[in-house]
């Protein structure tokens, strides 16, 4: 088998920051939908404690 080397790529800094703010971006709208599910969860389950009816 022959032995491949990777070329690896150099980013600009123009790059790199668009990729920090993409990082961000995501990280934010994961965060945001991790709260949405969890009120959700609470909205939906939180006023069926057994014995309150």
């Amino acid at each position: 088998m022959a032995e491949k080397k990777l070329e690896l790529v150099t980013l600009t800094e123009r790059q790199q920051k668009a990729r920090r703010n993409r990082s961000a971006a995501i990280g934010f709208a994961l965060a945001a939908l991790v709260v949405i599910f969890y009120v959700a969860t609470i909205v939906k389950f939180g006023h069926s404690f057994p014995g309150s009816m």
